[in-house]
């Protein structure tokens, strides 16, 4: 059991090393949105009950930036890097 855990974690820590094929910002990015997902789904639920449920626009709109801001780097990277691709 501790070698699959091991493994898990050595796959995890694969994340952060630079030859690696995994596109931080778009892991990031997802994170976020998964978040503001949920946040969004406990909105709707608390008022379907009718229960108040405030969430600080400071946190909300702080998610936003950060998933727009990951996916657009991470979308703009795939577009310049296989324009300069076809440049050679």
């Amino acid at each position: 059991m501790s070698v699959i855990i091991k493994m898990q974690v050595m796959k995890l820590l694969d994340i952060f090393k630079d030859d690696n094929t995994i596109n931080e910002k778009a892991v990031i990015g997802m994170i976020a949105f998964c978040v503001m997902v949920i946040v969004m789904l406990a909105d709707i639920i608390f008022g379907f009950f009718g229960k108040p449920f405030q969430v600080n626009p400071l946190i909300y709109n702080s998610f936003l930036y950060l998933v727009l801001g990951c996916f657009g780097i991470a979308g703009a990277e795939k577009i310049f890097a296989k324009k300069s691709k076809r440049d050679e």
